[in-house]
C-alpha cells in the first residue's frame, strides 16, 4: 500500500470527513458498503447569457474499495441517492473522483 492509499484510508475513516455509503453498480447491482469523502462545490455555468449556480456532488472513493465505477452507478448516503455522471482516476492511481447528480 502506498503512502497516498494509506492517507486516503485515514481520511475516509475519520468521522468528520468520511461518510458511509452503499454502492450499486448500474443502480441495481449488489450492495457494497464502503466509506467515501464527499464534497459539494457549487459550479458556475452560463446559459443564454445568464450565470447559473449549480450544486454538484463529488465523491472520492478508494480504487482498492471499488476497482471500477461507471456512469449510472449509484451511491446511497443515508436517504440520499447520488447517480454517477462521470468518474476519473487521480494521478496517483489511488482514488476515483466521481461526479454525481442528486
Amino acid at each position: 500500500m502506498s503512502a497516498f492509499a494509506a492517507a486516503l484510508g485515514v481520511l475516509a475513516a475519520d468521522p468528520n470527513l468520511g461518510t458511509d455509503a452503499i454502492f450499486r453498480a448500474g443502480g441495481t447491482g449488489p450492495e457494497i458498503a464502503l466509506r467515501v469523502l464527499r464534497s459539494s462545490p457549487d459550479r458556475l455555468t452560463d446559459a443564454f447569457g445568464t450565470t447559473l449556480v449549480q450544486a454538484t456532488d463529488v465523491l472520492t472513493v478508494a480504487i482498492a474499495a471499488l476497482p471500477s465505477i461507471e456512469a449510472g452507478d449509484t451511491f446511497a448516503l443515508g436517504a440520499e441517492v447520488l447517480t454517477v455522471q462521470h468518474a476519473e482516476r487521480d494521478a496517483a492511481g489511488v482514488a476515483w473522483r466521481a461526479l454525481c447528480q442528486r
